[in-house]
Order: C-alpha cells, then structure tokens, then sequence
C-alpha cells in the first residue's frame, strides 16, 4: 500500500466522524499513561460503541490451568445444543498489555450465536508484569487444555478453531504453527489484524501513523512493557511473518491450518497482515482474505457506530461454520 497524499479520505465518512469525536473528547493518549492506568481506561471505553451483548444459551466461567500453576480465567460461550459443539479458542487485543475477557465478551457472544459454535476466551497474562513470551505459553496452555477437556464441556474436541484480534491475532497465528508442529489438528485460525513482523517499517505503518486509533507510539509502548529485550522483535513467536527460530530460520508454513484474515484498510498492521496472508498461500495454505475498505484497527469492537464491524462478524461466522463443515 503507497504512502496516500490524504490518507484521511481513505476513510469512510462514519469512521472519520467517530476519529474526529474521539480527538474532540481530549483523553489523554494511551501511551502517556501507566500500564495500569491503561489497562483501566481501556477497560473503561470498551463496550462504549459495541453491540449489546447477544443472550446465549450457556455462558460459563473456567479456570484453565498455565504450566506454572497459575490459573487463566476463561469464558465459554455458547448457544443451545443437542450435541457437541466445534469450539473457536479466542485470544483478545490489546498489544500484550491491555483487554481482557470482559472487554471483548460481546464479539465472542455474537460469533458463538452466528457461526453456531462454542467460543472460550482467555485472560491470558498480560504485560508489564508478564513479558514475552508468557502470553504465548498461556494461550498454548489453553489449547493444550481445551483439546483434554473438550468431552466434559460437551465440545467436539476434533473441531477446535483459535482466533482473535491484534496482538490476540498474533497468538492465534502463532499458536497455528505450534499445532502444526505437534500434529494437533485445527480446522481454522481466524486472524482479524493480527500483528506479525516485528519491525514496524511496512508503507502502511508510515501511511497511517498518526490519527488512525492504533498510533505508532501505542505500538512502541505495547511493544517495550511485553518484550524483554530488543531480540524479542526477531523471534518467530513474536514476529512470525519474519521471525526467525534459534537456528536463525524463518518457520515454514506449509501444513498449518487454513487462515480467514480480516484487515482494516486504514491501519499501520495492513501491510504485515497482507504479506503473512501471501507467506500462507505461498505455502499452499488455503486463505480467505477480507479488506474492509475505510475502517482503523479496532473496528470490529465498534458495531453500535460502524457497519463493518457487524459485516467482519458475519464473514468470521461463515468461515468458521465452513471450516467446522456447518454451511
């Protein structure tokens, strides 16, 4: 994507408006405030322009247990069923260090009720507190877990699907060639944005560096309170578009689960998102690929204020009922 001499008037008239409340309303930055402090004020402004929660026939509280003892809180959702349902291990945004379970309940209730399916969402651990590459480990903890305790939750262990958004879409993608690897099969790994290089140089992180919700100092932040050291940025577990592994070679792709890949046009990720979906095809890996054309990152949170959200919600729902073979 070539630098736009007025990238502003990529966007649709609707998420320009909403920018420009957003400017208006005069909070401060989330990269001037603590973790903590930021943590809150996410928190706080998540749900503020997203659908209301859609009721669901089973909404349980889990605790899945981490390799150090500590135990992930977790959320399934799901509709009614007479029978095991396929499940979609979700993975939350928030650039490792901010978003929780609570902050994208509403996504998760609208994809359980659209693709039919079981959705569990974790709190895996978060940044500063806990760097790289623990949040990782937790979400490969979680499909660990989820593939031994499917039956008892009335799930179809032999359909399990990971997913999620931004840094969520990272763990996704990367948990993907971990499973790969250790003959786990998934039927899909649903990316909306995901963060997958670890230099942030593509055109469209210059494009849409600055008043477009996700800014670069954002980025920086995230990046400093999760990695522990420069070196962080070249390993594939973080990076895996361009990361390398410890004998210093990119992961190959090929044989790992078919991708649905949501981007935001508007976004500083696009690029990297684009380039991990050629990698993919590349490897013979089947890829269904949406632009949604005028929108930032984050979009799909904002459905009460912005029809691609709900449109975004509806293409991962269709993909994950066919990759489970519910069409």
């Amino acid at each position: 994507m070539s630098h736009h001499p007025n990238s502003r008037a990529l966007l649709t008239p609707l998420m320009r408006g909403l920018l420009d409340r957003m400017a208006r309303a005069g909070h401060p930055p989330m990269h001037a405030l603590s973790p903590t402090q930021a943590k809150q004020f996410y928190e706080a402004g998540a749900t503020v322009l997203d659908i209301a929660p859609h009721k669901l026939a089973r909404v349980e509280d889990l605790k899945i247990p981490a390799r150090d003892g500590f135990e992930l809180p977790a959320r399934l959702f799901a509709p009614q069923a007479d029978h095991a349902l396929p499940v979609l291990l979700y993975l939350h945004g928030g650039g490792f260090t901010v978003g929780s379970v609570a902050s994208h309940e509403r996504l998760c209730r609208h994809l359980a009720h659209l693709a039919r399916c079981a959705v569990v969402s974790v709190d895996y651990r978060l940044a500063p507190e806990w760097k790289f590459p623990t949040a990782l480990e937790d979400t490969w903890d979680s499909l660990a877990w989820l593939r031994d305790n499917a039956a008892a939750l009335r799930l179809d262990a032999s359909r399990i699907a990971i997913g999620g958004d931004s840094a969520g879409g990272t763990l996704a993608a990367v948990t993907a060639i971990g499973a790969r690897d250790a003959g786990w099969p998934l039927a899909l790994q649903l990316l909306f944005y995901p963060g997958c290089a670890g230099h942030q140089n593509t055109p469209s992180h210059h494009t849409f560096a600055k008043g477009f919700l996700l800014e670069e100092p954002h980025i920086s932040y995230f990046f400093n309170h999760y990695l522990r050291c420069p070196a962080d940025r070249d390993d594939w577990r973080f990076a895996p578009l361009d990361g390398v592994d410890t004998t210093g070679h990119v992961r190959e792709l090929d044989g790992v689960a078919p991708a649905w890949v949501g981007l935001a046009e508007c976004d500083p990720l696009t690029d990297e998102g684009l380039l991990y979906a050629d990698r993919l095809r590349m490897a013979g890996v089947p890829v269904d690929l949406e632009i949604y054309a005028g929108v930032v990152h984050g979009f799909i949170n904002f459905g009460r204020a912005i029809p691609q959200a709900l449109t975004a919600h509806n293409d991962a729902a269709r993909a994950l009922r066919h990759a489970f073979g519910d069409t």
